[in-house]
């Protein structure tokens, strides 16, 4: 699947100040492509979770417009939003997002079981095991640090089997041996399941996996070159 931003702002409005309003995201185009890894960088405040949000069909854009597969995404009803959502984009969050009463397995099989889909119990496991959690399975969520938290969230995300992965700082609250683990699991969904993978990070790590690199700058989003893009991967 490709994930297409055209010229996508957000817009708020001020209630004080010297303007009435401000520009979060400001005419962005970004384009995520199978087989690919796109990562995004820059300060917090900059827009960058604001962007992956209307990419992941969670926040109307002002202006613009999100296709999937050429698909105007807020063109949909709600319904068939939160499909899309279910079945094509899998989101990890910056925040936590675990349902504290299910295990970590019965966690990351929820998105799976709506819809009257069947959970992929194996893929489940198989992404444990790859990240590195898999004696958690059925801890509960309140034993789990936020490192592995986070890892719980990437497993959920790719037992969807998406076309599309989006990954908000999938790296924080992880040490270097974990988030060289993290980082190229993603790079495997995409290498190898031919998955639009798309990173936001604070961490310079991340750059190396990067087939595109973007930085984000008070709303506005620059490509930046990558010279000899094959040395830099691990």
């Amino acid at each position: 699947m490709t994930l297409k931003a055209e010229n996508l702002s957000k817009r708020y409005m001020r209630k004080t100040g010297q303007s009435n309003h401000f520009f979060a995201v400001q005419n962005v185009s970004i384009e995520l492509r199978p087989g690919e890894v796109t990562v995004l960088m820059g300060r917090s405040g900059s827009g960058k979770t604001t962007l992956l949000h209307m990419l992941s069909g969670l926040l109307t854009p002002t202006e613009g417009k999100v296709l999937l597969d050429g698909q105007d995404v807020y063109a949909l009803e709600d319904g068939a939003l939160s499909r899309l959502r279910n079945q094509a984009l899998g989101v990890v969050p910056q925040g936590r997002s675990a349902v504290d009463t299910l295990t970590v397995l019965e966690n990351i099989l929820l998105p799976g079981a709506m819809y009257g889909g069947a959970a992929d119990a194996e893929a489940a496991r198989q992404w444990l095991e790859a990240l590195d959690i898999a004696p958690l399975a059925d801890a509960r969520p309140a034993e789990l640090s936020g490192g592995e938290l986070r890892r719980m969230a990437i497993a959920r995300a790719l037992t969807q089997n998406p076309g599309v992965i989006l990954a908000d700082e999938p790296t924080g609250d992880l040490d270097d041996e974990n988030t060289a683990r993290v980082l190229n699991v993603l790079l495997e969904a995409a290498k190898e399941q031919d998955k639009a993978v798309f990173i936001v990070s604070h961490d310079d790590a991340a750059t190396r996996y990067a087939d595109h690199l973007y930085r984000m700058d008070g709303g506005l989003c620059h490509e930046l070159i990558i010279s000899n893009v094959d040395t830099l991967k691990p």
